[in-house]
This record gives C-alpha cells, structure tokens and sequence, in this order.
C-alpha cells in the first residue's frame, strides 16, 4: 500500500520479474487496503509508513490478522519503529531491485525453512526483460539488446540492437528497474550496459553502433564507480 504513483510503479515492475510472487492488489490508502484484506487472503504486504490520514505503522497496529509486512518509507528514522512491529523488512526509497530481492527471500525462508533451499533462486530467475510505454504501446525489451539510456528532460531514449524506444518516465524511475549486475550509470543523462562497452578512453565510454563508434560521456561523480568496476575485470 502506497500513495506515491512511482513508488507504486516501481514495486510493481520487481514483482513482476519475481515468479513466485503475484500483484494481487494495488491500494492508495488505509480504507481501501483494509476493505480488500478482509475479503482476500494475503501473505506479504509492502507498506508506507507515511500514508495520507493514517500512518502505515498505525494502519498495521490496527489489524486483527496482518500479513507479513514489509515498510516502505523515505525516512530512515522510522525503521526502529517498523521493526518493533515485527516487520518482515524495511525498504528505503528508492528501492533497489537487489534489495527488493533480499526482503522477498525472507518471506521465502519463512515460507520454505528447507536449509537445502536456495535463497537467491528468485534473482536466477527472474525476467531478463521489461515492458516501456512507448507510441501508445508495451515494447517488451530484452536486457542484452539495451545497448544505452539517454534522458531528454521528461522522456527517456532506450537505444536497442535494432532501434531507439523513446518513453516517458525519468532516468531514476528506468534505473531502478534495471539490473545493477548489468546496467551503470555513468552520467547524469546516461546509462550504459556493461556489455555493450566496446572500449573506454579519456573522451568517455565506446559504444560500437553498426560499425560506428558512439562516445557516451562520463561525469564527474560517476567516475570512480566506473573506474573500480572496469578495475575489477581488467588484466
């Protein structure tokens, strides 16, 4: 349960990459999360702590028979007081896919306490692919074809293998669903997949085009990431 559209879009989105979890509903306030709870069964609920009208933390005091919560909030100060609650996790916005997983696997070990189980099957198989709007349409884009990310103000340019998906969403929102093993950010405006890196030189980041080379700049503060990345797998 969430107020904020984005938040609510990202959640969304890692959802739907996790096989063993299924979005059965999205509520925008207390009223409406409870009316749904007691009529529906539910094992995990991810929860704002700062809601309109009543807090997550209350909301959650206020049920008979709650679900397995994790809290989503901005403010790190309340994770004490989510905690206290036996929250299953706690979220800091944004929220990172890796993280995401980590709270999920809880439940699974809650769920499954075989020791034999494997805790991370849930990355290993989760979608390598994201649907974007684009052009009134879904455009399902495969993670090893996404070459790069340029933002535009308000809309994003996803350059592919074939073509150029332009979407409306910001560079933050489009990050938080790639998966960081694969995809940095190198600048403000741009987003690179690490495999797609042909070669890196004073000038900024190569990136091979059909033949041509497209120089994608590094800024200042993405630089060392960068740097300790490309260390690691050098020889």
């Amino acid at each position: 349960m969430d107020d904020e559209p984005l938040a609510i879009e990202i959640l969304e989105a890692y959802i739907a990459r996790i096989p063993e979890l299924e979005l059965v509903a999205k509520c925008t306030d207390a009223l409406e999360a409870n009316l749904f709870l007691n009529k529906n069964k539910v094992d995990l609920m991810f929860l704002d702590i700062e809601m309109p009208a009543l807090r997550g933390t209350d909301f959650l005091k206020s049920l008979e028979n709650p679900p397995k919560v994790i809290f989503t909030t901005a403010y790190p100060e309340f994770a004490v007081q989510g905690f206290e609650l036996n929250a299953l996790d706690y979220l800091l916005k944004p929220v990172s896919f890796e993280r995401f997983i980590k709270s999920v696997n809880k439940l699974l070990k809650i769920q499954d306490p075989n020791p034999e189980s494997d805790p991370k099957r849930i990355a290993e198989h989760a979608p390598d692919f994201i649907f974007v709007k684009s052009d009134k349409r879904l455009v399902k884009l495969n993670f090893n074809e996404i070459q790069y990310v340029e933002g535009l103000k308000d809309y994003v340019i996803i350059k592919t293998d074939q073509a150029k998906i332009i979407t409306l969403q910001t560079m933050k929102s489009l990050e938080e669903k790639l998966p960081a093993q694969q995809f940095i950010r190198v600048h403000r405006s741009y987003i690179v997949n690490l495999e797609k890196i042909h070669a890196v030189s004073a000038m900024g980041i190569e990136i091979l085009e059909k033949g041509t080379i497209k120089t994608i700049p590094v800024g200042a503060n993405y630089k060392e990431h960068l740097d300790t990345l490309i260390e690691r797998k050098r020889l």
